[in-house]
């Protein structure tokens, strides 16, 4: 079962400072990947951002919260690893 994918309306700023490139492969493994298989891929953070779910791809973290009755995706954050955990 596929979940369905949204992403907040800051992602969209997130999005604004990379590359096209970048970008690209990033939304198509969100669409791809994550929305098969958003636990198996992902991993549960803590601390601050407790409840909510790490992607990993190189140097980049897409930060999401999974919720299963509506069987949907929410997309919080997408950033490089070094700024994306800190608060807006």
């Amino acid at each position: 079962m596929a979940y369905k994918i949204v992403y907040k309306e800051s992602v969209e700023k997130d999005l604004k400072g990379l590359s096209r490139e970048i970008k690209s492969k990033i939304l198509d493994r969100i669409e791809r990947d994550l929305s098969a298989d958003p636990q198996g891929k992902g991993k549960p953070l803590k601390g601050n951002w407790e409840g909510l779910w790490r992607y990993e791809m190189q140097s980049y973290r897409v930060i999401y919260a999974i919720f299963e009755e509506e069987s949907t995706i929410l997309i919080v954050r997408i950033g490089h690893r070094k700024e994306v955990y800190r608060r807006r």
